[in-house]
């Protein structure tokens, strides 16, 4: 594995660690399923040991790098098959980037931004045919959770409503450089040919999951006026779907969720 930068410093404010382990790389090589020509998109590629392998497999990768040094190093290899975009992902726009869909989004996540991406994925799933993407563990059990769950939260729901996910393998710390404090996972998303359930307004669902979850330890109904819901309209709401005003906002299913976003508008 050949290393951009050999005396690069991890910078902590760019949540950097690199992943020097050829076998997880070839667990995301055979996750990500690639056959030549494929375009995929790369977040934070850092000192090249996945963007390496990637163009080996013959893919056209299109790198976001925040860091100048590695985003420079990266350009100075002169790849016909790789594109360097400088700057923040999340600043990014993705559309006009990515202006030949669909790509393959494949990479160990910044963890310090992995959430933010994934609701930015979220915003332009048109773009994706594929994921295979690092993330801490307590986020990939967040991600992987089920209803009535200690990790059911926004990203359960949200995320496998439009995903299938699954588990690739799990990751030590000392597979990274500097190693991380917290144990790794790669996961797997494939876009489901239609949501688990139908979304009227994404908006409206975006905002009811961010109330069922923002006060874990209230009733449903409580939790959604402490959200600025009106009384009459949660009750309302949860009559018509019978769903008892006592549950648990995490017992809901993602179909519950749904429906109940559509019903408060």
């Amino acid at each position: 594995m050949k290393s951009l930068l050999p005396d690069h410093r991890p910078r902590k404010r760019f949540g950097q660690n690199f992943l020097r382990a050829p076998h997880v790389v070839e667990k995301i090589l055979a996750a990500a399923e690639l056959t030549p020509g494929e375009r995929v998109v790369e977040i934070g590629p850092g000192l090249g040991a996945l963007t390496d392998r990637l163009l080996e497999n013959g893919a056209l990768v299109t790198a976001f790098e925040v860091d100048r040094d590695l985003a420079a190093a990266l350009e100075r290899r002169d790849e016909a098959m790789l594109t360097v975009c400088l700057g923040d992902v999340l600043k990014s726009d993705w559309p006009a980037l990515l202006p030949e869909p669909p790509y393959k989004l494949v990479a160990n996540l910044p963890y310090n931004i992995s959430s933010q991406v994934l609701f930015k994925i979220l915003d332009h799933r048109p773009l994706f045919g594929r994921l295979v993407l690092m993330f801490q563990k307590e986020v990939g059990d967040r991600l992987l959770a089920a209803p009535a769950t200690r990790d059911y939260g926004i990203l359960s729901v949200l995320v496998q409503n439009w995903f299938e996910v699954t588990r690739v393998v799990k990751v030590a710390p000392g597979c990274f450089h500097p190693p991380p404090k917290v144990d790794s996972v790669v996961l797997h998303f494939e876009p489901r040919p239609r949501p688990l359930a139908p979304v009227t307004d994404e908006a409206a669902l975006r905002r009811l999951v961010k109330a069922v979850f923002a006060q874990r330890r209230k009733t449903l109904r409580n939790g959604l006026l402490g959200a600025g819901y009106e009384a009459d309209a949660v009750d309302r709401a949860l009559a018509n779907l019978a769903i008892p005003a006592t549950c648990r906002g995490e017992t809901l299913t993602i179909t519950q969720m749904a429906r109940l976003a559509d019903e408060l508008g």
